[in-house]
């Protein structure tokens, strides 16, 4: 019987690679079903190199008259003209808006351009900022889903099949149709115990399978030797080998900013920060008088102002906030989203390599968890728990020391991973659709379901970043059917290139160099973030008044993001705020919290000469971002400054707002903070004259204390040894530099001794002149002199 369990493992890894050889022949021998129609013309032709948008307040006009100066056309969507006049009498042959979409993210934007390239007259609103939720706080991958697939064959699930199956085909769509803002990524399964090898590899090569000709590149397993080569920081003890498998990645606020904009060249009329207060409804004779919606107050949240806008239909793609609009439409409505937690925090690129990711299949309590190279840094996550909804959730230390915990267990331990390393830390909430009978977060499907009230509220839930165009043309489809629409034709949008995308190359950045004398990483960063666009954003930055960089003044030294950007964004992104720019626009706040800090009294100096802004609103957008920082791991000490203090600090090195103490902690952060306050209070015992500093007086105290011989050479000796900065003295940053040593590296000496420097250790309550003063014998000889292997340098 024991025999019997030993051999089950292995036989289902053998079975599993035999089950994956059979399916691959069969599905590269069979007819692939999916044919993507590559005659079927575009709507739009791709927009001029010097294309800019209409302005906000044009927008907002077109909204205020509910879509009438629209101008359909035959082909190549609705054509926005020129608002005539607002007091003309509204009548119901008003040539109104098709649909109104609630809600700017993913699954908003998606289905605003899918409707407008069908002829659709749309408008898309969002209460806060374009990818303001969670598509601006995703894991960053475009992806079927590997732990999805796991589930789909052990559980003989096939509805998690199908999820995977579609995720997989949109997989590919997705990088074709933004191919400047995503790419391939191989992803590393280290391996642990043999029999796992040949089972995540037939698990991969099915999931290879499964994708059919829209696979990327094809799974393969690696021995240990190589496996280290690829990932150097992973832990070598026990490691068999390792698995590689490829998803896609791409940067999820600069292509839902794509996805709007690109709606917007196709006709929508798009807003931010305008909220939708209140539905309107009334009979409707073709449905026997039943009641339905038929506008919706919206308030622009800038102004306050009011209005109400009319149309034929009301889609709500809110995500987690999808229940809150359904309540507008029936208070009493059973809620259909169970919101859930998904923490991710980033890393220094250290962490890991440029060009790998890395995926623990099996942490310690179940939960998948990524660690992924994003943006020049690493990032780390995600977990997954019930969470209540809110618009800037805080990310809790308790779930930002599991996902450190996690990475530990993965790393040498040469790699010390530490709290204060934690550049950043945020938390989106997932949309996952409620299933009455689950128990917990983790067996909900991140499947989308579309649910129409009777009032013709059209609800899109669920879903996820890799299927937000299938979702979107889904929805298009059910609101064409729910509200009568006539659309010139079926979906287009697995054909259609986001903005950015139609003459971008991987080597355009070299162009920018060679035409703006841009440096290479800031050309890069700009040829990935805006694709073709970056010819705008380059051209309007300043020249540098350097030999080189002729132009692109950086925000801050350690990123490649420049001044330039931040007028690009209010001109042609609709960019707001300052959260807007740091946030959604760039990924600044996302890649280091501390940076952003620095550099957001510049972002508010530009944006304030384009919006107009006086010093008060200012200081308000100052206030207003830092707050927002405090969702992105900001520290809370650091949440008292305002705009004067940054700007008087000018970068300075210790952490803004800090004391010296807390600056410390977030330095030292191998140290936990009762370790720290353990050290603090050694320090301070150490230091009698309580200076804040050791000096050689206080080694010589401590020496008599102990009951060993004191001299002023000696005192010296053991100062020197330590004192690194020859400062003539150690100060608690040093003292704790001094602490890391003989934690990590065991460097103990006279002065660790003296100081009685062990993070675990009582601090020892001795009398004036030592526990051994008034012994006589031999042994209180020997302890009045110092070991050799302790004295620094034998003294």
């Amino acid at each position: 019987m024991y025999r019997r369990r030993l051999l089950t493992a292995p036989r289902v890894a053998v079975a599993a690679s035999t089950t994956a050889v059979a399916l691959t022949s069969y599905y590269y021998l069979r007819p692939s079903a999916v044919q993507l129609d590559s005659d079927i013309p575009v709507t739009k032709r791709r927009p001029g190199a010097l294309w800019a948008p209409p302005s906000r307040a044009q927008m907002l006009e077109h909204l205020r008259t509910s879509g009438k100066f629209i101008r359909r056309t035959e082909t190549g969507g609705p054509d926005p003209g020129p608002v005539l006049t607002k007091d003309i009498k509204e009548t119901d042959e008003d040539d109104i808006f098709d649909l109104l979409i609630v809600g700017g993210g993913a699954t908003g934007a998606g289905t605003a351009l899918d409707a407008a390239s069908r002829g659709l007259k749309v408008a898309c609103v969002e209460r806060d900022d374009f990818a303001s939720g969670t598509s601006s706080k995703s894991t960053k991958l475009v992806h079927g889903g590997v732990r999805y697939l796991q589930k789909a064959v052990m559980e003989l699930d096939y509805e998690q099949w199908k999820l995977v199956k579609e995720a997989l085909r949109e997989r590919r769509i997705f990088l074709e149709t933004a191919p400047h803002l995503s790419s391939m990524l191989p992803i590393l399964l280290p391996i642990y115990t043999w029999w796992q090898l040949p089972y995540y590899y037939a698990g991969c090569k099915l999931y290879d399978i499964l994708a059919g000709k829209e696979n990327m590149e094809s799974a393969y397993w690696m021995g240990k030797g190589k496996s280290l080569e690829a990932f150097p920081m992973l832990k070598g003890d026990g490691l068999v080998g390792g698995v590689v498998y490829y998803d896609g990645q791409h940067n999820d606020s600069r292509m839902n900013i794509s996805l709007i904009m690109t709606a917007v060249q196709h006709g929508a009329i798009v807003a931010n920060h305008t909220e939708v207060v209140q539905l309107h409804k009334k009979p409707d004779p073709t449905r026997g008088g039943e009641e339905r919606i038929c506008a919706a107050t919206v308030r622009d949240k800038m102004t306050g102002d009011e209005w109400v806008v009319r149309c034929r239909g009301v889609i709500n793609a809110t995500g987690p906030f999808s229940d809150g609009i359904r309540k507008l439409d029936e208070p009493t409505t059973k809620e259909i989203v169970a919101p859930s937690a998904g923490v991710h925090i980033t890393l220094p690129n250290y962490y890991g390599p440029k060009t790998m990711g890395l995926l623990d299949p099996a942490t310690s309590d179940g939960r998948v968890i990524f660690f992924l190279p994003w943006q020049g840094n690493v990032i780390a996550g995600t977990t997954d728990s019930p969470t209540e909804v809110s618009q800037n959730p805080i990310p809790s230390e308790k779930e930002i020391q599991w996902i450190l915990d996690e990475v530990r267990n993965y790393l040498s331990p040469d790699v010390k991973v530490r709290r204060g390393d934690v550049l950043s830390a945020w938390s989106g909430i997932r949309p996952l659709v409620r299933d009455p009978a689950a128990k917990n977060t983790q067996s909900l499907v991140r499947n989308h379901m579309i649910n129409t009230s009777k009032s013709g509220l059209l609800t899109i839930a669920g879903g996820k970043w890799t299927t937000y165009r299938a979702m979107a043309e889904e929805t298009v489809e059910a609101a064409v059917k729910e509200f009568g629409l006539k659309p010139t034709g079926r979906s287009q949008t697995d054909h259609i290139k986001l903005i950015g995308g139609h003459a971008w190359s991987k080597t355009m950045y070299i162009k920018l160099i060679q035409q703006f004398g841009l440096e290479t990483e800031v050309a890069k960063h700009l040829s990935e973030s805006y694709g073709d666009r970056a010819w705008t954003v380059a051209s309007m930055a300043e020249p540098t008044g350097l030999s080189w960089p002729l132009h692109g003044q950086r925000l801050h030294h350690l990123y490649p993001y420049i001044e330039a950007e931040a007028r690009y964004a209010v001109r042609r992104e609709y960019a707001l705020t300052a959260t807007d720019f740091v946030a959604r626009r760039t990924r600044l706040s996302f890649l280091n919290v501390q940076v952003t800090l620095e550099a957001l009294p510049r972002v508010i100096e530009i944006m304030g000469e384009e919006l107009g802004w006086d010093q008060s609103r200012r200081e308000q957008e100052f206030t207003n971002t830092v707050d927002f920082l405090r969702s992105m791991g900001l520290k809370d000490q650091q949440t008292h400054l305002t705009l004067q203090d940054v700007v008087r600090s000018k970068g300075s090195v210790q952490p803004l707002g800090m004391t010296q103490t807390d600056a410390a902690l977030f330095a030292r952060a191998q140290f936990t903070p009762d370790e720290v306050a353990h050290l603090r209070a050694q320090f301070e015992k150490f230091d009698f004259d309580h200076d804040a500093r050791i000096t050689r007086a206080d080694l010589l105290h401590a020496m008599v204390q102990m009951g060993y011989d004191s001299s002023s050479e000696a005192a010296d000796s053991i100062l020197r040894e330590v004192d690194f900065g020859r400062k003539g003295a150690i100060e608690f940053q040093d003292y704790l530099d001094i602490a890391a040593g003989l934690k990590e590296l065991q460097l103990e000496s006279a002065f660790t001794h003296l100081a009685q420097l062990d993070t675990t250790r009582k601090i020892a309550e001795v009398d004036a002149v030592g526990p051994h003063a008034d012994e006589e014998s031999h042994k209180r000889e020997s302890r009045r002199k110092i070991p050799v292997e302790r004295s620094g340098g034998g003294t």
